[in-house]
């Protein structure tokens, strides 16, 4: 049975304390259910329009949205293109089916084929699908090098089944499901086990995982959308880890594992702020029956209050380091004025609280 191999460094630990706070603070929002699906749709069209663009889809955000939406019929662009954002639409409805169910899932080698046939249905001929019978080498796409051989196409059965005999042990079900997401992501890119649609493939698999294993965290982050704006990083420390070792048993998953939970960490992070704030914004428009614009600074000391349930002007100077004393003034004086606090004291030692 395959074995990982890695260290939990101080980053990775970070990192995925990280993640943990951010699913805290997501899941237990207060989102108006509209608000919420509109959220869950812009993921999913970034999980697609991200993860294909990382495979050299030429579709803009734009265009990847109208196709999702079925008004792709005047989108000029290579059939091929729009058919991988139809493809990758119904892998993720396919992932979202399979998490849904309450049981503990088996991974299997139905689950990854399955997923490698929605993933390039139309894309490559029937005789291209299944595991691959010939060998393939990665090239640099300028100098040509050879920067990554894959395993014998031989071999490739074996590893993917011993792959999931890790994953599915009481053994590797120890493991945090973060990291299992990464190492099922690294270990299906290294075994290469199609000629066509691996990238995609793997992280449709690590995303089943993180879903499966509680870590859906509401469906609204897009982990490719890091990846792709971090190319030269994400490709770079998978290349890293696979040019260490001819064997995937004696590779040191380190930097790639690092990698992946600093980018659920960064995309959960922008989701937990972006929630932060319409939270707020919730609680708000329900205690006053109306829309009240905040700035950031006006949310950083809200959400204090909702923490904490006052503020001083020492604390709120604290909190706001980067601006001036009257700056922060103004902006109190702007959360007295709408009424969303009231102020208890005269002097410097004034408290706020907020308006019940």
């Amino acid at each position: 049975m395959y074995i990982p191999k890695y260290t939990i460094t101080t980053s990775i630990l970070r990192q995925i304390g990280q993640v943990e706070a951010a699913r805290e603070v997501i899941e237990n929002a207060p989102l108006v259910p509209d608000w919420e699906a509109r959220f869950q749709d812009d993921a999913r069209a970034r999980v697609v329009h991200f993860g294909t663009a990382l495979e050299g889809n030429d579709l803009t955000f734009s265009q990847t949205k109208s196709v999702l939406e079925g008004n792709g019929e005047d989108i000029v662009a290579r059939e091929r293109d729009i058919q991988e954002v139809i493809n990758y639409r119904k892998v993720l409805e396919y992932i979202e089916k399979l998490a849904d169910r309450k049981s503990d899932i088996v991974y299997t080698r139905e689950i990854l084929l399955d997923l490698h046939g929605l993933i390039t249905d139309k894309i490559i001929e029937a005789d291209q699908t299944g595991f691959r019978e010939t060998q393939v080498v990665l090239k640099n796409s300028i100098t040509g090098e050879v920067g990554f051989r894959p395993p014998s196409f031989l071999e490739v059965p074996f590893l993917v089944d011993d792959f999931l005999r890790w994953i599915n042990s009481d053994y590797g079900r120890k493991e945090h499901p973060v990291l299992r997401a990464g190492i099922t992501h690294y270990i299906l890119a290294a075994i290469h086990s199609f000629i066509e649609g691996n990238g995609r493939t793997a992280r449709a698999l690590a995303t089943l995982v993180l879903f499966s294993e509680g870590y859906d965290i509401r469906r609204l982050f897009a982990l490719e959308e890091y990846f792709d704006r971090h190319a030269d990083e994400y490709f770079g420390s998978l290349m890293e880890v696979s040019n260490q070792a001819r064997r995937l048993e004696d590779r040191d998953l380190t930097p790639w594992l690092d990698t992946f939970t600093k980018a659920l960490a960064v995309e959960l992070s922008k989701v937990k702020d972006k929630v932060r704030e319409l939270s707020v914004d919730i609680k708000i428009r329900e205690k006053h029956g109306k829309q009240i614009g905040l700035s950031a600074r006006q949310m950083t000391l809200v959400e204090y209050l909702n923490a904490h349930g006052e503020v001083t002007m020492g604390v709120a100077r604290e909190l706001l380091s980067m601006v001036s004393e009257d700056t922060i003034l103004r902006d109190l004086k702007y959360l007295l004025d709408n009424e969303v606090v009231v102020k208890k004291g005269s002097t410097k030692g004034a408290r706020y609280v907020l308006k019940k």
